[in-house]
């Protein structure tokens, strides 16, 4: 079946401007939409046909060589690269046109705006400062937009223009017999666009590297893993696409006296022998201050004395944690002779198993496992 003439399918005149053809495509391209007629295959054709027509008409080199040679000008299995653009591509494609001056991604410009990339940032900082919260400043590595050509990688002056080759779609399509390739156009590299002299401080890349200190408030209570989302300080966007974000990653510093799970703190405190044997007082740190706690007497090692909202409040949470104390009882070290001799003299006096009830116990349970 023949073509029909694509002025006829669009409805036009042969002299119709560029305005007129686009506002003749867009109001068939609404009425024979697929998904406003769903399940019927002639509607679906039409709309082809009606995509077709645009395709050429709305490309000045592509209506020239129609308008010369037919059909014949622009058929994908008689001409190259420069006319594959003029198959039918898909619907979406076709809404792209038609919708690209309100959303600016129709020709020549779906391929072109890129969102910036997201990056990420490990900080460090002390345990008091995750508790109480703090401000710094970060010096930042990033793609920032070129503040001579303002991102469009041309030099001053000047614009880039349309690929000729894919209409600034960035791909191009080969008939090969019946199959049909679609591939990135090899002139502009799938950008769509040509910049014919190069913005000379960023080399047409419209992005340049630089360092930006940036000012980062640390909430109280941050944790280990959490992370702060500075929202458009990323890398800039290509050809004028939003900024990404950056993340800040919060590490904590290994901390002297105190270790942290979650809203707790844990830390270990040594006592003396006499201090476990007989009880006392001891003065152990904390995040505000001192605190005092008393060792009752017969304290063991491992005993954990637990301190009410001596913790660290977080982000989420409602109360600060606690403060759990493990007492360490700590062996003696560097006696004298007189020490020594009061000690085995301490030893002799203690030979009872009502001294030393875990030990009795142990070697109890000893005998039984041998069957002695």
């Amino acid at each position: 079946m023949a073509k029909r003439d694509y002025y006829e399918v669009l409805g036009v005149h042969k002299g119709a401007t560029e305005e007129e053809i686009k506002k003749a495509f867009r109001k068939l391209a609404m009425k024979y939409h697929p998904d406003r007629n769903p399940g019927d295959k002639s509607v679906e054709e039409k709309f082809k046909e009606v995509k077709e027509a645009y395709d050429v008409l709305s490309d000045p080199n592509k209506r020239a060589a129609y308008d010369h040679y037919g059909h014949a000008g622009v058929d994908p299995s008689m001409a190259g690269a420069g006319a594959a653009g003029a198959g039918f591509r898909d619907f979406a494609d076709a809404f792209s046109d038609i919708f690209g001056d309100i959303f600016g991604t129709g020709r020549g410009g779906r391929s072109q705006v890129y969102r910036g990339a997201d990056l990420r940032y490990n900080l460090e900082i002390t345990l008091e400062e995750a508790a109480r919260g703090t401000e710094t400043k970060i010096r930042v590595p990033v793609m920032a937009e070129c503040d001579v050509c303002h991102g469009s990688g041309a030099k001053p002056g000047t614009q880039p223009v349309t690929c000729p080759t894919c209409g600034g779609y960035g791909q191009v399509r080969m008939q090969q017999g019946f199959f049909s390739i679609q591939q990135t156009c090899p002139r502009c590299h799938g950008s769509g666009r040509i910049i014919a002299e190069p913005c000379t401080h960023c080399h047409g890349e419209g992005r340049v590297k630089k360092h930006k200190t940036l000012s980062v408030r640390i909430p109280a209570g941050v944790d280990e893993g959490d992370r702060i989302r500075l929202t458009g300080e990323g890398e800039a966007g290509i050809n004028g696409g939003p900024p990404g974000d950056l993340y800040v990653m919060v590490h904590l510093k290994p901390h002297p006296v105190f270790t942290r799970d979650h809203d707790d703190l844990h830390c270990e405190m040594p006592i003396s022998f006499a201090t476990a044997a007989l009880g006392g007082e001891i003065t152990i740190p904390t995040l505000d201050g001192q605190a005092v706690i008393k060792i009752p007497p017969e304290t063991q090692t491992g005993k954990t004395f637990r301190l009410r909202g001596k913790g660290i409040k977080g982000v989420r949470s409602r109360e600060p944690g606690d403060l759990l104390c493990h007492v360490v009882v700590e062996t003696p070290v560097n006696l004298t002779e007189r020490q020594k001799a009061l000690l085995r003299e301490f030893e002799s006096c203690c030979q009872e198993g009502k001294h030393h009830p875990r030990a009795k116990s142990f070697m109890d349970k000893v005998k039984e496992f041998f069957g002695q």
